[in-house]
C-alpha cells in the first residue's frame, strides 16, 4: 500500500490538470454589461476578490505545491487515510481547525463551482486561481469516493483536536477516519459530495473533458448510492459529526439539490423526472429561508429556476414561484417580508458564524437577478414588483457592510481595507510559524496564546469571519468562535458575488 500515499505525485497531477486549464471555457458565463451602478465604486471589489480566492490557499491540507502563495502554511497531514488503508491526503480544513469534514468541504466546492459558472467569464487573472481553488478540493472528493457505496466522510477526531491549540503542522491528535457506507447511510453528505463533483464537472467541461467526465461519471455513482441507501448520516456518525456540522434540515435537501446539479451536468432526462416526480416530497415548495452547508432548499430552487427562466423548460415553472416566494421574504417593505437585519443593515440569521448566510444569500440575489434578466421578468411580492437590480443593489449592500460600510467602520476579511478582525480564531494563524518556530507547539501549550491581546502573528489573507453580532457589536477576540472564526464555506458564495461586483464596476 505504501505507494498509494505518494503525496508528491498527487501534487504533481493536481498540477498537471491545473496547467490543463489556463484557457477560458467557452461554456463560462459571459460577460454581461449591467449599468446598474455608477462607476464610482466605494470598495475595491478585485482587490477583495483575490483574497477571498487566496484564503483557500490557507487552509489546505496535505503536501502544498511549490506556487503555495500563503508560505507561513507548510505540509500537513501527510499520512491521512493510512490507519483505514486509504489514501486520504488533501483537502481543506473546514475552519480553524485541523479537522477535515466532508459535509461542508463538498459544499464549499459546490459554492466555489457555481461561483465560476455563473460569473467565470468575467473573473479575467482569478479564474485560474478559483480553478485551482476547486481542483485542490476534487481531487480529495475523487480520493474519499474511490470505494462504491463508501465515502470517507471525516478525517480527525474533533473532540480531541479541539482539546488542543496546534498548527496543523504539528498536530499529534489521532487522524481517526470516519465513513458511511450500506449498514452506515449518510445521505446528505452523499448527495452534497455527488452535487459538489456534478457542478466541478461543468468548471473542466471544455479546457479538461476527461478530467470532467472523470468527475461527472463518479459524481453519478455517489447520487445512487445516496438515494438508494438512505438515511442521516447524523444518526449513525452522531458522536463523531455532532455537534459540529451535524443536519438539522434532513437529507430530502441535499437529493433535491444533488438531483438538479447531475441534470445541469449530464442533461440525462433521468433526472428531470426524477425532480419531477419527487420535488414535493424532497420539499420543493419549503419556506426554511435559510441556505448553507446543512440546507440547500433555497439553492436548489434558484437552481432549477434557472431551466425555467433561461432554457424555457416549462415542467419546471413551479420553481419561479418557489424561488421569488424566498426573494420576498428577503426584501424589507413586502407583505411576505420575514428577514432579521441589523441597525447597521446586515442580514441576520443566527449568532453562531452568521456571515456565511450574508455571503450565500448575496450570491444567491446575484445569481437569480442574473436568470430574471436574460428571461427578461421580476418578481412579485404581493403589489410590489421586484426588479433584477434592486436584488442586485441588496447584494451589493450587504457585501459593502462586509467590506467596511458598518457602524464599526472595519472590514469582515482580513487583509483587506485598513481596518480587519486581529485575533481570529484559527489555529494556523495564531501560532507562529513553522518558519519562525521550527520546534514543535504541543498540544495544550498553544492554548497560552487564547488570551492574549496580541493580533495574529500570521495573516490569513481573504479570510471571512463569522461576523458581528445583531446589534452589529464585534469583540475581535481570539476564544470567541461564533463571530471570529473564518470558514470555507463563507468565501465560496462570496467569490462569485465579488466577481459580478467588481466587472460591474469596470475593476475586472
Amino acid at each position: 500500500m505504501a505507494s498509494s500515499f505518494s503525496s508528491s505525485s498527487t501534487s504533481a497531477i493536481a498540477t498537471f490538470l491545473f496547467l490543463l486549464c489556463f484557457t477560458t471555457p467557452l461554456f463560462l458565463a459571459k460577460p454581461q454589461h449591467h449599468a446598474h451602478h455608477p462607476r464610482f465604486a466605494s470598495h475595491n471589489y478585485r482587490d477583495a476578490l483575490a483574497k477571498s480566492i487566496i484564503y483557500f490557499e490557507g487552509q489546505r491540507s496535505g503536501k502544498l505545491p511549490s506556487n503555495q502563495r500563503i508560505t507561513w502554511r507548510k505540509d500537513s497531514g501527510l499520512s491521512d487515510g493510512k490507519a483505514m488503508g486509504v489514501d486520504l491526503v488533501g483537502g481543506y480544513y473546514d475552519a480553524g481547525d485541523n479537522v477535515k469534514f466532508g459535509f461542508p468541504m463538498a459544499f464549499t466546492t459546490t459554492m466555489l463551482s457555481w461561483s465560476v459558472l455563473e460569473f467565470g467569464g468575467m473573473m479575467k487573472g482569478e479564474l485560474q486561481n478559483a480553478k485551482e481553488a476547486i481542483g485542490w478540493a476534487t481531487e480529495y472528493l475523487l480520493k474519499v469516493t474511490v470505494h462504491p457505496d463508501t465515502i470517507y466522510v471525516q478525517v480527525g477526531d474533533a473532540g480531541k483536536d479541539h482539546s488542543c491549540w496546534e498548527r496543523p503542522e504539528d498536530m499529534d491528535t489521532p487522524r481517526s477516519v470516519f465513513k458511511i457506507d450500506k449498514n452506515t447511510p449518510g445521505t446528505e453528505v452523499a448527495a452534497e459530495t455527488a452535487a459538489a463533483l456534478a457542478a466541478a464537472s461543468l468548471v473542466y467541461r471544455k479546457c479538461n473533458p476527461s478530467y470532467s467526465k472523470l468527475l461527472v461519471k463518479r459524481a453519478i455513482r455517489v447520487f445512487e448510492f445516496a438515494d438508494k441507501y438512505r438515511g442521516s448520516y447524523s444518526n449513525g456518525l452522531r458522536k463523531v459529526v455532532c455537534p459540529y456540522y451535524c443536519s438539522v434540515s434532513g437529507y430530502e435537501d441535499e437529493l433535491l439539490w444533488g438531483a438538479a446539479w447531475l441534470h445541469r451536468a449530464t442533461k440525462n432526462p433521468s433526472y428531470l423526472s426524477y425532480i419531477q416526480r419527487n420535488g414535493q416530497i424532497l420539499g420543493a415548495a419549503e419556506t426554511d429561508n435559510t441556505f448553507g452547508w446543512d440546507n440547500k432548499h433555497v439553492g436548489a430552487r434558484i437552481l432549477l429556476s434557472k431551466a425555467f427562466l433561461v432554457q424555457k423548460l416549462q415542467s419546471l415553472h413551479d420553481y419561479k414561484s418557489h424561488a421569488d416566494n424566498y426573494i420576498c421574504s428577503l426584501i424589507p417593505g413586502t407583505p411576505f417580508s420575514q428577514a432579521q437585519y441589523t441597525p447597521g443593515g446586515l442580514l441576520f440569521k443566527m449568532d453562531d458564524s452568521n456571515m456565511q448566510y450574508v455571503t450565500s444569500t448575496s450570491f444567491l440575489l446575484v445569481t437569480y437577478a442574473k436568470y430574471l434578466t436574460s428571461a427578461r421578468m421580476v418578481v412579485k411580492c404581493g403589489g410590489v414588483v421586484v426588479t433584477p437590480k434592486r436584488l442586485r443593489n441588496i447584494a451589493k449592500k450587504q457585501v459593502d457592510y462586509l467590506l467596511g460600510d458598518n457602524p464599526l467602520k472595519m472590514s469582515f476579511m482580513v487583509g483587506y481595507g485598513a481596518r480587519y478582525p486581529q485575533r481570529i480564531h484559527h489555529r494556523g494563524s495564531s501560532l507562529p510559524s513553522v518558519s519562525n518556530h521550527p520546534s514543535k507547539i504541543e498540544c495544550r501549550s498553544g492554548f497560552s496564546v487564547m488570551s492574549s491581546q496580541a493580533p495574529n502573528p500570521n495573516v490569513l489573507v481573504g479570510a471571512v469571519v463569522g461576523g458581528p453580532d445583531e446589534h452589529d457589536r464585534f469583540p475581535d477576540e481570539r476564544s470567541d468562535y461564533e463571530q471570529s472564526e473564518p470558514a470555507t464555506y463563507i468565501n465560496a458564495p462570496l467569490v462569485g458575488t465579488l466577481t459580478y461586483l467588481a466587472h460591474s464596476f469596470g475593476q475586472l
